[in-house]
């Protein structure tokens, strides 16, 4: 065993000889023997198998085993030294690159910051080395790993670079790679984490920002939920992960890539299963907004439909959903009596719903037109919900004025905004539905999407108020004097609108998520029973 002197002396001589240094075979195998030593002669056996590792192809294989051991040493600064020095003897050598990678998949485990900072650094080096190589042994980890610590890390770590490190290293080839290791990871992910991330890794990919590559997102969706497949509304896992499903594919439906199997599922499947899911939810973060987050996948999904089979059926089936949360007005005094001490309305639903209806029925416009009653029915309902509606507009539009940016910005304010736009879109279509025949030209942005702008309007108070809406067909502006001021109402709406509650599904696990036990090494070290398959012959790759 060599120590700290003895190194110095043999490196001295293996640097001396520069082109013959792989003649002194000896020399290194005896460097080698340092990995047994202290806590200097380890770190510099480290180093100095890092500087000649390119020279002594007989002992590459020690020499890599070596470094193994380093990098579960009891030390962090030696750990730290090992994992730096693993990179270095890839260059020349890019058939190790895969083994080096999954090695350091493996040591994304690490809880101390600084030093998974530096695994994570020498992944980006072979990574700039070897990019196919270091993909290799990273998704090798991903698809079989049994610790879910490493599958989440190296995920999130591709995540995050193929996004910042771009085509300098993800060309066009490499992306197809992704691409396809990453269709079998989502065939085996039973996470919604795992289907999550990997879904942003190839909305990251060059490859997948194009029409065709907007589709294939859409079909791996589509293979995940299985559209042929029965959902049974009691399997409340089943229904989250659906939802979790059908909000990745979102994003990509357009006139170009067509959502027309998605909203045949959804009606096929979940509009006639929504009361039993109603009744089957239990009380509880993951499960509140479930029954609103349906609603709203079924509301982005409609407008791209292509041509859906019984758009008749289709339109009455939501029309019924509509009409359970828009009730008749209580009659006389009543009527006055429950607008002014406040009601109960679920505008978050009402908003998907009405906006769903709306965009079917315009393929369907002799659903109200040839129905006298139906329509009259349906407006009186319209016109009692655009009173209260915009009741509660004005409590808001009072509650948000004069904010300033900062002020708007906290979450009670954040709800206000949304409900103030839920509350404004659903004005806005009632309007349209109260023409004579009701037209269907109306647009609008649900209010649980992204927008720009979505407090300035309120920082000055200067928002447009919206005509009250009237049975009567011949609409006539009130005068501001006249208009009644009622009580806001208590609402239903929800707090968690205009974002998808990110809801896990049971349990991360795909029933393997035991993990690595953990065993012991040199003096009882940290790490996890150490690397599968590091001794002897590399693993195939």
């Amino acid at each position: 065993m060599a120590s700290v002197d003895r190194l110095y002396a043999l490196y001295n001589v293996i640097a001396d000889a520069k082109d013959k240094a792989g003649e002194h075979d000896k020399e290194f195998a005896e460097i080698l023997t340092g990995v047994k030593g202290g806590t200097g002669e380890r770190r510099l056996t480290s180093q100095f198998i890092a500087r000649f590792f390119q020279y002594f192809p007989p002992h590459q294989e020690q020499a890599l085993n070596a470094l193994l051991d380093l990098c579960e040493d009891d030390e962090m600064a030696i750990r730290k030294q090992a994992i730096k020095d693993l990179p270095t003897i890839c260059r020349g050598h890019t058939e190790l690159v895969p083994k080096v990678a999954d090695i350091l998949a493996q040591l994304l485990q690490m809880e101390d910051q600084a030093e998974l900072a530096v695994v994570q650094s020498s992944l980006v080096s072979i990574l700039k080395t070897d990019a196919k190589g270091t993909l290799t042994g990273l998704f090798y980890q991903i698809e079989h790993s049994e610790d879910e610590l490493v599958r989440e890390r190296c995920i999130r770590f591709l995540h995050t670079k193929v996004r910042s490190l771009g085509s300098q290293v993800f060309s066009a080839d490499v992306e197809n790679l992704i691409l396809t290791e990453a269709k079998k990871v989502l065939q085996a992910a039973s996470s919604e984490d795992e289907f999550t991330l990997v879904m942003g890794i190839l909305r990251e990919l060059k490859t997948c920002q194009t029409v065709k590559g907007y589709q294939q997102l859409v079909d791996l969706v589509a293979e995940q939920v299985d559209l042929t497949r029965t959902l049974e509304p009691s399997d409340l896992e089943s229904v989250h992960r659906l939802t979790s499903c059908f909000k990745q594919a979102l994003p990509y439906f357009s006139s170009q890539v067509r959502s027309t199997l998605f909203v045949e599922y959804m009606w096929r499947e979940v509009v006639p299963a929504l009361d039993h899911l109603e009744a089957a939810v239990p009380d509880g973060p993951s499960n509140a907004s479930l029954i609103l987050d349906l609603l709203k996948i079924i509301a982005e999904l409609v407008p791209h439909a292509g041509n859906l089979e019984d758009i008749g059926g289709k339109v009455v089936a939501i029309f019924d959903k509509l009409l359970e949360v828009m009730p008749l007005p209580p009659e006389g005094d009543a009527a006055t009596e429950a607008l002014e001490g406040g009601v109960s309305l679920e505008f978050s639903r009402v908003e998907c719903l009405l906006f769903t209806f709306h965009q079917l029925a315009k393929h369907n416009p002799e659903f109200l037109a040839e129905d006298a009653d139906r329509l009259k029915d349906f407006r009186i309902r319209l016109q009692y919900f655009a009173r209260v509606s915009q009741a509660y507009q004005k409590r808001l539009r009072e509650a948000l004025t004069n904010k300033t940016g900062e002020e708007l910005k906290t979450e009670e304010n954040k709800i206000k905004l949304i409900a103030l736009k839920t509350t404004a879109n659903i004005n806005i279509l009632i309007k349209d539905l109260f023409h004579q025949p009701p037209s269907y030209k109306a647009s609008i942005a649900l209010s649980w999407k992204p927008a720009s702008a979505a407090g300035k309007a309120m920082t000055n108070g200067a928002e447009k108020r919206h005509t009250p809406i009237t049975f009567d067909s011949n609409i006539q502006k009130s005068q501001k004097g006249e208009r009644q001021i009622y009580a806001p109402p208590r609402d239903k709406y929800s707090q968690r609108a205009g974002q998808y509650s990110g809801g896990n599904f049971r349990g991360r696990g795909r029933g393997r998520g035991r993990g690595f036990a953990y065993g012991s090494n040199r003096g009882g070290g940290i790490f996890r029973s150490g690397f599968r398959g590091r001794r002897g012959n590399f693993r195939p790759y």
